[in-house]
C-alpha cells in the first residue's frame, strides 16, 4: 500500500493505505485534543468549534444516534466503511466534502446549521426522513446511487434554508414527499435517473422560493402532485424521458407514459418548460393553479419519444397519446408556446387563462385525431395560432375567448374521423364558442388551409368572422364550412379557391356580408335557409344590373337548381332596405320563375301548361312585380283592339233609340279598363270574331288593371 498522496485520499479506492485508516469512534473520542489529524479551531466568536477530518478511511460506524453534539463536523475526502448513523441526533452542523459513503442514516436529525454532501458519492440510501435543518442542504456535484430503489429519502424534511443540488447525479429515486424548503431548490444541470419509477417524487413538496431544474436530465417520472412553489418553477433546457406513471391504464384520462406529473400543483410565479425543454412522454398538469405565465416556447413535447406508433392512431381517440394534459388548470397570466413542437394531443379541457394563449409558429402533430382538444376552455384575451403546421384537428367546442381566435396562415390537415360515425371530423371545430372580437381563419404570410373544413355551429362572434384567403375542404362528400346558427357582425367569405364540399349558412345572422364568386362556386351544395344579412360589404349601385344578374347566377349555382325561396327573399329584402326597389323586383321575378319551374318538374303531364302560364305572367306583368309592364300591355291591348274595331265589321246598336256616335277608341277603352265607363260597352253588339275579341279584352283588362292598381298601392305606401 502507498501513503496518501499530495492530492489527498482517493475515496474510490476500496483498499486505501493503512496510514489513512482511522476508527470512526476516534472522531468523537478525540474531541478537545489536537494532533496532526484533526483540530478544533474557533473561527470567530459565537461560532461552535469545527471537528475536521481529512483524507481518512473511517472504519466502523460513525455513531451519533440520539447524541447532542455541539460541534460542526467536517469530513473532507474521507471514505466510510459503514453508513454514518445520525438518527435522532442534534448536531451543530455536518459536512461531507468530496467523500464516499455507503449510505447515510439521518432520520429525525436536527441540525442547527448546514448539512452538506457537496461533491460526495453515496452508494446507498441517504435517509433524511423527518429531519429538521435550520440551515441549507447541499447536494452540489454529489452522486447518489441506489439503482431501482430510493437513493435519497427526505419525506417531511424541514429546511429553513435552500436545497442546493446543482449538477447532482441521482441513480434511483429522489423522494421528498411532504418536505418543506424555506428557500429555493436548485437542481440545475442535474441528472435524475430512475427509468422504472419516479426520478423525483415531490408529492406535497412546499418550496418557499424558486424550484430550478434548468438543463436537467430526467429519466423516469417527475411527480410533484399537490406540491406548492411560492415563486417560479423552471425546467428550461431540461430533458425528460422514460416516464412510467402509476395511472390505471383503463382510465381514459390516465397518462401511463407521463414524464412530468404536476397534478394539483400550485405555483405562485411562472412555469417555464421552454428554451430547449424536451419531454419524451406526457407532461401532465391537471387541476393546477399557476399565478404567472406558462411558457412552452421552443419546447418539444413528444408523447411517443423515440417509439413508433403501433397500429392506426384512429383506434385511440388521443392518436399518438397526450403530449400535454392541462385539464382544469388555471393560469393567471399567458400561455406562450411560440415555435413549440408537440407530437401527440395537446389537451386542455376546462382550462382557464386570464391572459392569452399563443402558439404562433408551432408544429402540432397528431394525425387522424385531435391535435388540440380544448372544449369549454376560457381564454381571457387572445387565442392565436398563426402560421402553425397542424396534422390532426383543433377541437375547441364551447370555448370562451375574450378577444380574437386567430389562426391566420395556419395549415391544418388529416383531422381524421369520429370513432362511432363514418363522417370525417372538421379541421377546426369551434361549435358553441363565444368570441369577444374576431374569428380569423384567413390567409397571412401563407394561405389558411383546413382540409377537413371549419365548423362553427352556434358560435357567437362579437365583431368579424373572416375566411379571406382560405382553402377549405378537400373531399367532395364532406363539409367545407359549417356555420349553422352563427351570430356575427361581419362575415367575410372570400376564399382563394372554391370550397371543396358542402357549405352551411343556415340560420346565420350577420350585419355585413363580404363574399366573392369563388365562395359561391363551392363544389357542394350551399345551404342558405334562414341566412340573414343586412347589407353587402360592397353595395350594389342602382344602375349596376350586371351585378344583380351575377349574384342571381351565384344563387342558382349554390343551390344546385333546387328551389329555395328564402335566399331570394333575403336578397330582395336587403336590396329594398337600401332603397334599391328595381333590383329587388328583379330578384323576386327570378324567384317566381324558379318556383314555376320546380312546380312543372313535379307535375309531369301538366308541365307545358305550367311553363306557358309562367311565361305569360313573367312577360306580361313580371309576376306582379312589374306594374309598369302591365300598364304597357294595357295600352297595347287598347291600341290593337281599337284598330280591330275601327277596321273590322260594323257593330250593331243594341238599342236604336239611343243616339250615340260610334267611336272604336272609346269602345275599346271601355272594354280594357274595367273601372272606366264611357257608355259604349253596353250599347254595341259585336258580331262573330269581334265578340271573342271583346271578351278577351275584358279579361285582359281586369288582370292588367288589377296588377297596375296593386303596384300603385305599393308605391303610395312607400
Amino acid at each position: 500500500m502507498t501513503d496518501v498522496g499530495a492530492r489527498g485520499l482517493d475515496v474510490f479506492d476500496p483498499s486505501p493505505p493503512r496510514s489513512a485508516r482511522m476508527a470512526a469512534a476516534e472522531v468523537l473520542r478525540g474531541v478537545g485534543e489536537q494532533d496532526g489529524t484533526w483540530r478544533l479551531p474557533r473561527r470567530r466568536a459565537g461560532m461552535p468549534p469545527v471537528v475536521r477530518v481529512a483524507d481518512r478511511f473511517l472504519t466502523g460506524t460513525l455513531d451519533l444516534r440520539a447524541v447532542e453534539f455541539p460541534y460542526l463536523l467536517e469530513f473532507v475526502r474521507c471514505r466510510f466503511e459503514e453508513p454514518p448513523d445520525l438518527r435522532q441526533g442534534k448536531l451543530a452542523g455536518i459536512e461531507f466534502a468530496d467523500c464516499w459513503l455507503p449510505g447515510l442514516s439521518a432520520r429525525n436529525l436536527s441540525s442547527a446549521n448546514e448539512v452538506s454532501l457537496a461533491g460526495s458519492t453515496v452508494d446507498g440510501l441517504v435517509d433524511l426522513v423527518d429531519a429538521d435543518v435550520a440551515g441549507s442542504l447541499s447536494l452540489r456535484d454529489s452522486t447518489l446511487r441506489v439503482p431501482d430503489g430510493i437513493a435519497f429519502h427526505a419525506d417531511r424534511l424541514k429546511l429553513a434554508g435552500g436545497l442546493l443540488a446543482q449538477r447532482v447525479r441521482v441513480v434511483g429515486e429522489l423522494r421528498m414527499a411532504g418536505a418543506h424548503v424555506g428557500g429555493y431548490c436548485n437542481f440545475s444541470g442535474g441528472v435524475l435517473d430512475n427509468p422504472l419509477g419516479h426520478s423525483f417524487n415531490g408529492t406535497g413538496l412546499h418550496v418557499g422560493g424558486n424550484l430550478l431544474m434548468n438543463g436537467c436530465t430526467l429519466n423516469g417520472t417527475m411527480l410533484l402532485a399537490g406540491a406548492r412553489v411560492d415563486s417560479a418553477l423552471t425546467l428550461r433546457g431540461t430533458t425528460a424521458a422514460d416516464g412510467r406513471a402509476d395511472d390505471d391504464a383503463l382510465d381514459p384520462h390516465s397518462d401511463p407514459n407521463a414524464t412530468l406529473v404536476f397534478d394539483r400543483i400550485t405555483v405562485d410565479g411562472d412555469v417555464q418548460l421552454d428554451r430547449g425543454f424536451r419531454s419524451a412522454g406526457t407532461v401532465r398538469m391537471v387541476n393546477a393553479t399557476l399565478g404567472g405565465t406558462l411558457s412552452l416556447s421552443g419546447g418539444t413535447f413528444d408523447s411517443m419519444g423515440d417509439e413508433k406508433p403501433s397500429g392506426d392512431p384512429v383506434a385511440d381517440p388521443t392518436g399518438y397519446g397526450r403530449a400535454l394534459h392541462l385539464d382544469g388548470t388555471q393560469v393567471g397570466g399567458d400561455i406562450i408556446g411560440r415555435q413549440a413542437r408537440v407530437r401527440g394531443q395537446f389537451r386542455m379541457v376546462d382550462f382557464q387563462a386570464k391572459g392569452s394563449l399563443i402558439l404562433d409558429g408551432s408544429t402540432l402533430d397528431n394525425p387522424r385525431a385531435d391535435a388540440v382538444l380544448g372544449n369549454r376552455s376560457r381564454i381571457g384575451s387572445n387565442l392565436t395560432a398563426r402560421e402553425v403546421e397542424v396534422t390532426g384537428g383543433l377541437e375547441l367546442r364551447g370555448v370562451h375567448v375574450g378577444a380574437n381566435l386567430d389562426l391566420r396562415g395556419s395549415r391544418i390537415t388529416k383531422p381524421g374521423r369520429y370513432r362511432h360515425q363514418p363522417a370525417g371530423k372538421p379541421s377546426v371545430d369551434v361549435g358553441g364558442a363565444i368570441i369577444g372580437r374576431d374569428l380569423i381563419c384567413a390567409g397571412g404570410a401563407k394561405e389558411f388551409v383546413a382540409h377537413g373544413g371549419v365548423r362553427a355551429r352556434r358560435a357567437q362572434i362579437g365583431r368579424m368572422a373572416t375566411f379571406a384567403g382560405a382553402v377549405l375542404g378537400d373531399k367532395l362528400d364532406a363539409h367545407a364550412l359549417n356555420l349553422l346558427g352563427m351570430q356575427v357582425q361581419e362575415l367575410v367569405v372570400t376564399p382563394i379557391s372554391p370550397p371543396r364540399g358542402d357549405v352551411t349558412l343556415r340560420q346565420v345572422r350577420c350585419t355585413v356580408l363580404d363574399d366573392n364568386e369563388l365562395f359561391w362556386g363551392a363544389t357542394g351544395r350551399i345551404d342558405l335557409e334562414e341566412f340573414r344579412y343586412d347589407s353587402l360589404r360592397h353595395p350594389i349601385d342602382l344602375r349596376d344590373d350586371e351585378e344583380v344578374d351575377r349574384r342571381l347566377r351565384w344563387l342558382r349555382q349554390a343551390m344546385r337548381r333546387a328551389y329555395r325561396p328564402g335566399p331570394y327573399d333575403q336578397f330582395a329584402e336587403m336590396l329594398r332596405a337600401g332603397g334599391n326597389d328595381e333590383h329587388a323586383a328583379t330578384v323576386l321575378v327570378e324567384k317566381q320563375r324558379l318556383r314555376y319551374r320546380a312546380v312543372a318538374e313535379g307535375r309531369r303531364w301538366l308541365r307545358p301548361l305550367v311553363l306557358l302560364w309562367s311565361w305569360l305572367q313573367r312577360a306580361m306583368v313580371g309576376y306582379g312585380y312589374r306594374p309598369a309592364r302591365a300598364l304597357a300591355w294595357l295600352v297595347v291591348a287598347w291600341l290593337l283592339g281599337s284598330i280591330w274595331f275601327a277596321t273590322g265589321p260594323e257593330l250593331k246598336e243594341i238599342n236604336g233609340d239611343d243616339e250615340l256616335t260610334w267611336n272604336a277608341w272609346l269602345y275599346t277603352i271601355d272594354l280594357v279598363v274595367p273601372i272606366v265607363d264611357f257608355g259604349n260597352k253596353n250599347r254595341w253588339n259585336p258580331p262573330g270574331a269581334s265578340q271573342w275579341i271583346a271578351s278577351g279584352l275584358i279579361v285582359t283588362g281586369w288582370v292588367l288593371a288589377t296588377t297596375v292598381a296593386a303596384g300603385v298601392t305599393r308605391l303610395l305606401k312607400r
